[in-house]
């Protein structure tokens, strides 16, 4: 079959790969016809993890599922499905307790696993043909048959739950204000959950013009760094208060702004902590890593970053972090898309064949020609 290969920095190919196999009673193997590219792909791609080439990519994925394993009892031949980013097995400590992003038996020493990323277990990609999916009764969500809502649905295997995860780490509520750093896809997916959830105004910082119009199209505020100091612009809209709420959508490869496009990893957590109002939350479902090889110091290339811990204090700031337990979310969201209640696709910029993956990846991780998500479809 066709899939995607990361080759090495800044280079994938569409390759001729093995067919996934049954290897577990509880497999299935799917038909994937949507599978997205996601910001965090392109740490892999641009060689900021320790991602060894031969890695088929992809862990937004959906499908049609084409075989089923002997020990699978509610999924079918033919249904339709998205699977969680995350792989789980559903039966150990986090998974019954709600944390499938932390499940302690897909991969073996570390908390958690995924398809197609680094240090995330033996979980092949499914920027592919087809797509083995392990413990399938708990991880395949069925889906209505046919094709209607295909670009809404293959956002519920990860962006979609993880901009809606980063509202609830800061437990936005109805009336609060936001603000939410970063217009990528999962930036853009907080802002509309926040929305969703009844907040009364949400800013959103960026500076590619593309992102900044969507945020306002879905009826936040945009923000545009490059025009100034983002604390200070929302201070001034929200008599120098500052919003209730705050999510860092952006991560440790945050740019340090002022007309420049060095690095500064903790720059978006100290925008926060003075963003948002004293006693206020923050909620952070941006990508930290415990190392980062090309980090502009030494100190970042370990992880540690200099956060303004005494701010925060002096504050009285709560905060929560880590990735999305897509399971959480995923089933209420799928049936808002069913209901018309929301409806996520308008992040999606592209849509291109698999064999276009190559050229897409460059687009994406240049931010060029509108290039704000893309699905590919084999």
């Amino acid at each position: 079959m066709k899939a995607v290969v990361y080759k090495g920095p800044f280079e994938v190919a569409v390759e001729d790969v093995d067919n996934p196999s049954i290897q577990h009673p509880n497999d299935v193997i799917v038909r994937v016809t949507s599978t997205a590219i996601c910001g965090s792909d392109l740490h892999m791609y641009e060689g900021r993890t320790a991602a060894e080439p031969g890695i088929t990519f992809g862990h937004e994925n959906m499908g049609v599922v084409a075989e089923v394993g002997p020990g699978v009892t509610s999924v079918k031949e033919g249904d339709r499905v998205v699977m969680p980013f995350n792989v789980a097995c559903g039966f150990c400590t986090n998974c019954v307790e709600g944390f499938t992003g932390y499940c302690l038996t897909v991969n073996p020493g570390f908390p958690g696993g995924a398809y197609g990323y680094v240090a995330m277990g033996p979980w092949k990609g499914g920027q592919a043909e087809y797509l083995r999916v392990p413990y399938a009764d708990f991880n395949c969500l069925k889906l209505p048959p046919g094709t209607e809502h295909e670009k809404d649905f293959v956002l519920l295997a990860d962006i979609f739950p993880t901009g809606y995860h980063g509202c609830e780490l800061a437990q936005v509520r109805p009336g609060d204000s936001v603000t939410v750093y970063g217009a990528g896809p999962v930036g853009l997916m907080a802002a509309y959950s926040a929305l969703l959830r009844g907040a009364r105004k949400v800013f959103v910082v960026d500076r590619v013009a593309e992102r900044l119009q969507k945020a306002e199209e879905i009826g936040a505020v945009p923000v545009n760094f490059a025009e100034g100091d983002p604390v200070e612009q929302i201070q001034e809209q929200t008599e120098g208060m500052g919003t209730d709420k705050g999510i860092d959508a952006v991560g440790y490869q945050a740019s340090a702004g002022g007309g420049t496009d060095r690095e500064e990893p903790a720059t978006v957590l100290n925008a926060l902590i003075r963003t948002v109002r004293a006693t206020g939350m923050l909620g952070i479902p941006g990508l930290y890593v415990p190392s980062d090889p090309g980090g502009p110091d030494e100190a970042a290339k370990q992880g540690m970053l200099m956060v303004a811990v005494g701010k925060l204090f002096e504050k009285g700031l709560k905060l929560g972090t880590g990735q999305c337990n897509v399971k959480r979310y995923n089933r209420q969201l799928r049936d808002m898309i069913i209901e018309g209640r929301a409806k996520p696709s308008f992040v999606v910029s592209h849509e291109l064949p698999l064999d276009q993956a190559p050229s897409a990846y460059d687009k994406f991780d240049k931010r060029i020609e509108g290039y704000t998500k893309v699905v590919l479809h084999p």
